[in-house]
């Protein structure tokens, strides 16, 4: 096809189609890497199964996204029962997740807390079973048979604006103390901080709030679920 073109000139090509290559790269691939249900899932757009993460619900016109970067899938059994509360799960995190409790319109950062055998407050990645989310609460189990649960789905009304606050006391040194929470400062809100409430709830102020009192004892069941129970993910996408 180049017979009778000039050395340098074949050389100027093959430099000029490379140019045009690298300034036209291939788009990282889009894939659905979990379905809640028929009209909302999680995109995953990047290489190798890492990259942004959006969240989609066709019904409402939601199209948010999750996380910008460096996303990877969440490798154990998953169900996502609830529509307003949704918890996100990474692969090898225990400790963050990504929350949201507007039906997915926008995102905030979970807290882990508990108690460990080695001294840690969060499971490692190996250790967890399962994650569920049902009745708009998370469950995060673990092979040890601890439940990791959020609150109940709403704040304490006395720590909402114009609102008394919480009063309690601790006993320090056999003389009680008395401490307040004022709806100024009144913490991360319902949904945001997941506990191992045997081990550590009469350890933390969230003791005297409503919304983590009376929790469940077990995983509630679900029911009904049309959702998928693992997140999928091809490692080949566009590379074929």
């Amino acid at each position: 096809m180049c017979k009778g073109v000039p050395f340098h000139l074949r050389i100027c090509l093959l430099l000029a189609c490379g140019l045009l290559t690298a300034c036209h790269p291939r788009q990282p691939p889009v894939q659905v890497v979990y379905r809640f249900d028929e009209h909302r899932w999680l995109e995953l757009k990047g290489w190798h199964c890492e990259g942004e993460l959006w969240f989609v619900d066709q019904q409402r016109g939601i199209r948010s996204e999750v996380q910008s970067q460096f996303y990877r899938i969440f490798t154990k059994p998953y169900i996502n029962a609830s529509e307003r509360y949704i918890a996100i799960p990474s692969w090898r995190t225990s400790g963050v997740m990504n929350i949201s409790k507007d039906y997915g319109r926008t995102w905030q950062n979970s807290s882990v807390t508990g108690d460990e055998d080695d001294g840690t407050t969060r499971p490692a990645y190996d250790d967890i079973v399962s994650l569920t989310v049902v009745n708009d609460q998370g469950f995060l189990l673990t092979r040890q048979g601890r439940i990791y649960m959020s609150s109940h789905p709403f704040d304490d009304p006395r720590l909402a604006p114009g609102g008394p606050g919480i009063d309690y006391t601790i006993m320090f040194r056999g003389r009680p103390r008395q401490y307040h929470i004022s709806p100024q400062f009144p913490g991360p809100g319902w949904g945001l901080e997941y506990i191992d409430p045997p081990r550590v709830l009469n350890k933390l102020v969230h003791k005297h709030q409503t919304n983590f009192q009376n929790l469940p004892e077990a995983i509630p069941e679900v029911k009904d679920y049309r959702g998928w129970t693992h997140m999928r993910c091809d490692l080949g996408a566009g590379l074929k």
